[in-house]
């Protein structure tokens, strides 16, 4: 049986691109398959199967709950990772851990580096933080692939959000002091698949963390604009839309108002560029309105 890459959390963004037939020798698990806490049941999966890698894209992602459910963001983020690690420490698979901008405390106003102090502002943050050290600590041949502002035709992000949104207001208000680099599912999974090509030559040494977004920096107002505009292409009615401060939209989490993550180390060590916004997300519009017809 060939080895085969072991992705948990397949039903969300990251892991739904990463499952997909295009993709090659994979094998998803989502949660009701196996949780990532389980260690046992970690362990039976990762024993059934020659195991080429095993990726981490489950996560506890409702920033704004974890708040109020700090222990269950830990118990993900942290402890599901480590279980992850350490399983696949035991079977000498390399790990692709997937972490988040929001590690960061949005003070600079320059790109994050990989060796940027971090200092997250909410539970969310600092789970993911944990869930970074936990790796570190189990799996030495890992890959920690920090990204941000994620969207994809599926499940709950901005650009979907945006589109349902315009269904039922004639007007939106959206935060214009947030800076950050929106970043398509694909494209992350597509780093991944390289990354993972890269760990199977003889000899890779290049284990740690790196940073991978979208190429261009922008609010979620700019980001709303272009969404509304490409999507007018597909006969979407777009909203008045009304840049308001983050202090007009108080949330219970705080967020990072600078979090663009620096890419210089990814594009040295693995040769991956980031790609345009307006050709990604044109590729995640595609996808979404044909499946809106079917």
């Amino acid at each position: 049986m060939e080895a085969k890459v072991l992705v948990f959390g397949a039903n969300g963004q990251v892991g739904r691109e990463l499952t997909s037939e295009t993709r090659g020798i994979t094998l998803g698990f989502d949660h009701a398959s196996v949780d990532i806490c389980d260690a046992a049941a970690v362990h039976r999966a990762i024993r059934d199967y020659p195991v080429a890698a095993v990726v981490n894209a489950a996560a506890y992602t409702a920033v704004d709950s974890a708040e109020s459910e700090p222990t269950e963001a830990m118990r993900v983020n942290r402890d599901g990772a480590a279980t992850l690690a350490r399983a696949a420490t035991s079977v000498g698979a390399p790990f692709i851990q997937i972490s988040t901008d929001y590690v960061f405390d949005g003070t600079k106003r320059t790109p994050y580096r990989e060796n940027d102090p971090i200092a997250p502002l909410s539970t969310y943050g600092l789970s993911k933080a944990e869930g970074e050290h936990a790796v570190r600590t189990a799996c030495p041949q890992h890959v920690i692939l920090r990204t941000s502002w994620v969207y994809s035709p599926y499940g709950t992000n901005f650009v979907r959000t945006m589109l349902r949104l315009a269904t039922e207001r004639s007007e939106l208000e959206i935060v214009d002091d947030q800076i950050g680099c929106p970043t398509a599912a694909a494209d992350v999974a597509d780093a991944i698949s390289a990354i993972l090509a890269a760990t199977r030559q003889p000899n890779f040494k290049d284990w740690g963390t790196y940073h991978y977004c979208g190429r261009n920096i922008i609010t979620w107002f700019g980001f709303a604009n272009v969404i509304f505009e490409l999507a007018g292409r597909y006969g979407q009615r777009s909203p008045q839309l009304l840049p308001i401060s983050t202090a007009a939209y108080p949330t219970v989490a705080r967020r990072p108002a600078y979090s663009v993550l620096g890419t210089d180390k990814i594009e040295g060590t693995f040769g991956i560029a980031p790609r345009q916004l307006r050709e990604s997300l044109c590729d995640c519009l595609n996808v979404l309105f044909r499946n809106r017809r079917a």
